[in-house]
């Protein structure tokens, strides 16, 4: 059985090396541009059926919408929806990276960490400029819950600025983790199924259609984890929390 993270490894497909920056592409660059393409050629084919009766592409357009709008205002309140446009395409992003990288012989962007890191330090990142433009230094008293007692906040400042320093952390490793573990072990009982050929063959298998039904369902369920987790980091930052 070969390495089971083997598939996750990337090598050059076009070498390409700029001012001393490698920027040679990679299948998960060539991924990523595939993800977008197929993200906006469906929005645009929903926005072009816009009729009185909606098509089911339409209807799906429809909800996803309803869906965020609905995640914005329950974790930032009307004022949230300035950052509709930025939560609705980092939801679609991850969701369509999670999906297309299960399809076989694809690859799952999100199953590298510095993708995932580089989203949770971005959204992080915003958020406490967010926090800072709004608020100004008073924006520090996040460190310090309401209600502490005087003589508890030497000890709870840097509780909570560990915890704040935790959050990006934890957003890219929970996203990397999760898709990378259920890919791996796809892959691991693929092999097996292979290996017991039609005799002992078969128990692999009905587990991988299994786990791979789950996969699809997990896919869904990390795109929203993550993206809630941006609304409600974004609603501290507008209302302290």
């Amino acid at each position: 059985m070969e390495d089971p993270l083997h598939p996750f490894e990337l090598h050059p497909l076009v070498p390409l090396t700029v001012l001393g920056f490698d920027l040679s592409l990679n299948k998960a660059v060539v991924m990523m541009f595939v993800v977008v393409i197929v993200i906006t050629a469906l929005l645009f084919r929903a926005r072009a059926a816009n009729g009185l009766v909606p098509t089911k592409l339409q209807s799906l357009a429809e909800l996803l919408v309803e869906f965020i709008r609905g995640m914005i205002h329950d974790t930032m309140g009307p004022e949230g929806m300035r950052f509709f446009p930025f939560i609705c395409t980092l939801f679609l992003f991850i969701l369509f990276c999670n999906l297309l990288g299960l399809i076989p012989g694809a690859y799952t962007v999100t199953s590298q960490l510095v993708v995932t890191g580089l989203f949770a330090v971005g959204v992080y990142t915003l958020s406490v400029l967010v926090g800072l433009k709004i608020h100004g230094l008073k924006f520090l008293r996040i460190l310090v819950p309401p209600g502490t007692p005087g003589w508890l906040v030497p000890l709870m400042i840097p509780i909570e600025l560990i915890s704040q320093l935790a959050r990006p952390f934890s957003l890219a490793v929970r996203l990397f983790a999760n898709m990378t573990a259920g890919h791996v072990i796809l892959g691991v009982l693929f092999s097996l199924t292979l290996a017991g050929g039609l005799l002992l063959g078969w128990l692999p298998f009905a587990f991988t259609v299994a786990l791979y039904i789950l996969e699809v369902g997990i896919a869904f369920i990390q795109a929203y984890i993550f993206t809630i987790l941006t609304c409600v980091y974004m609603g501290d930052a507008l209302h302290l929390h």
